[in-house]
């Protein structure tokens, strides 16, 4: 089994990678593979709602040039998917917030490719804003009809300079705890999946409100 973690800090080694790497040692040590993607440092744009991905069904957007496509197909051989943020005004750094908008949106109208594999965030963070930030990655998981792992406490660590976040020791066994129970799970998964077979996926349904 593998999981993909997305590092969406511009830095590739600050605080965000050591906190990936944490969850990373817990899993490694559960004899799960490893490896983070940095999308952080990348040039990408946002969503275009031009709803190509859904029309050409390619499991593919339609911008091209970057780091969306290769990266849809490595998290779709993943059992696993871990997203990784700094905080940016209390919210998701931009261009994480590009690439989750275009990967989840291409999945989702693509049969729904990140059905039922294992989702989990992080956040770290110098003082505010963690929670916030947390929660929303957490909803990409959430839409995605993925299956989210806890831990003792939210999945926010604090840290300043690089690698700071290892004098948080609070945050480390959070971080720690949240990988031991990644890997259970997806054991878990995937020793019931013979037995209890998933449900057929519904079709999605959308209401407009303003007619």
């Amino acid at each position: 089994m593998k999981v993909i973690a997305i590092n969406g800090s511009p830095n590739s080694k600050g605080n965000t990678y050591h906190s990936l790497e944490q969850v990373g040692e817990a899993l490694l040590a559960e004899g799960i593979e490893f490896e983070i993607i940095h999308i952080g440092n990348k040039i990408i744009r946002g969503c275009l709602a031009c709803g190509g991905c859904a029309n050409n069904l390619n499991e593919r957007c339609v911008i091209p040039n970057d780091e969306v496509n290769d990266s849809i197909q490595k998290i779709k051989k993943a059992d696993g998917i871990l997203l990784g943020s700094p905080v940016h005004f209390s919210g998701i750094a931009g261009t994480m917030k590009s690439f989750l908008d275009r990967v989840f949106y291409v999945t989702s109208v693509n049969g729904g490719l990140l059905r039922h594999k294992v989702g989990a965030t992080l956040v770290a963070v110098r003082r505010s804003g963690g929670v916030a930030t947390f929660d929303a990655l957490n909803h990409y998981i959430n839409y995605a009809e993925m299956i989210m792992p806890t831990s003792n406490y939210w999945n926010v660590i604090h840290g300043t300079a690089p690698a700071e976040v290892k004098d948080d020791h609070e945050g480390q066994q959070i971080l720690r705890v949240l990988g031991k129970n990644m890997a259970w799970l997806m054991k878990t998964l995937a020793a019931g999946k013979a037995q209890v077979p998933p449900l057929p996926q519904e079709e999605k349904v959308f209401t407009n409100f303003i007619r």
